[in-house]
């Protein structure tokens, strides 16, 4: 890493629906080829404690009260991390004609980084919270 890390972030995922691919492949991150955590990087289960809030899949109106209930919930300064095809642009449910969506995660809420790919590699999405990391 070029430059340095001033804290160890903690991510809260949030997964907003979609086909869990983007979810697979953060369990990826998590294992022992990539582990995240020797970069400091941590994993909460309570968006109270989070730094970066990571949304996965595109945001279903019934989802939508939710999102916005853990955004208001992420303590200031908070980063907004919009992950995979569906997170950044809703994917394949981006049909005008689809009642049920949304929209994708930057039409709810202000996000920093968008880390595409359906599902995006693990590089990718270290990659990506690696950008984000660098904002703080």
């Amino acid at each position: 890493m070029s430059s340095p890390i001033k804290k160890s972030p903690w991510i809260y995922h949030a997964h907003a629906g979609g086909c869990v691919g983007c979810d697979i492949e953060l369990l990826a991150c998590m294992g022992p080829r990539y582990d995240l955590e020797r970069l400091g990087i941590k994993w909460v289960a309570s968006p109270r404690y989070a730094d970066i809030l990571l949304v996965t899949g595109p945001v279903p109106l019934h989802t939508k009260p939710f999102l916005e209930r853990v955004y208001a919930q992420t303590p200031e300064p908070k980063r907004v991390i919009a992950m995979g095809a569906c997170g950044t642009s809703c994917g394949v449910f981006i049909d005008d004609e689809n009642y049920s969506i949304a929209g994708p995660v930057e039409k709810i809420i202000p996000v920093d980084v968008k880390i595409p790919g359906c599902p995006p590699k693990p590089e990718a999405i270290i990659d990506g919270i690696l950008k984000v990391m660098r904002k703080f």
